[in-house]
């Protein structure tokens, strides 16, 4: 058996390979909201209602994917043009927040441990699973219905994200070791948002190559 068929499509569209990829991203949205807990608890608190939504990036992405697997599994029969839109528009979302949060992840651990963080077995384990978020978002995007126009909005979504985070401090909480490097983070995180939007464009480029 060659490497390449695991990412084929008989196997990434395998029926029970799907609910297998399906339960575990759901399990991990589970994980992560309650992982940003004590952060929406403080931001309730402190912040205006309306910036909550901004607050858990990583599981709010894998949200946006675990439902883009519900599209692969249950495809709309005859669906309206606004059901459409919302297939679109999540399947972006889903392709440019995981790719964007997943690799965002892994570079605030490994930066935090490069100034002396330590790391324990949560950070390993999150290094693979943002990493895995990353990587099945660009994999199954060319079996997505979303085109450019969803990317761009989506693209909008992230810069939004974005400028909520690091105006009104409602951005992940980093490593304490990190915190002097604010304006570095702020950088690297717009930056990553126009790159996981060209990784997405890029796939959908080539898709029919692949």
């Amino acid at each position: 058996m060659q490497v390449s068929f695991f990412w084929s499509k008989s196997f990434l569209l395998n029926r029970p390979f799907l609910w297998l990829l399906f339960i575990v991203n759901l399990a991990g949205t589970v994980y992560g909201y309650i992982w940003y807990d004590s952060q929406l608890e403080w931001t309730a608190v402190h912040k205006p209602v309306w910036m909550i939504p901004f607050v858990p990036d990583s599981p709010t992405s894998s949200l946006f994917f675990t439902m883009a697997l519900l599209y692969l599994m249950f495809p709309l029969g005859n669906p309206s043009g606004f059901a459409k839109a919302g297939r679109v528009l999540i399947e972006a979302l889903a392709v440019v927040c995981s790719v964007k949060y997943g690799i965002w992840a892994v570079a605030m651990i490994i930066a935090g441990a490069s100034q002396g963080d330590v790391l324990n077995w949560t950070h390993y384990m999150l290094m693979a699973s943002h990493l895995a978020m990353a990587v099945e978002a660009l994999l199954y995007y060319r079996f997505m219905k979303a085109g450019p126009i969803a990317l761009v909005i989506a693209l909008g979504w992230l810069l939004l994200n974005d400028t909520i985070d690091y105006t009104y401090g409602v951005n992940p909480w980093l490593p304490d070791e990190l915190e002097d490097d604010r304006s570095a983070v702020e950088l690297f995180t717009y930056i990553l948002s126009l790159f996981s939007f060209a990784a997405a464009w890029l796939v959908y480029r080539y898709r029919n190559q692949v």
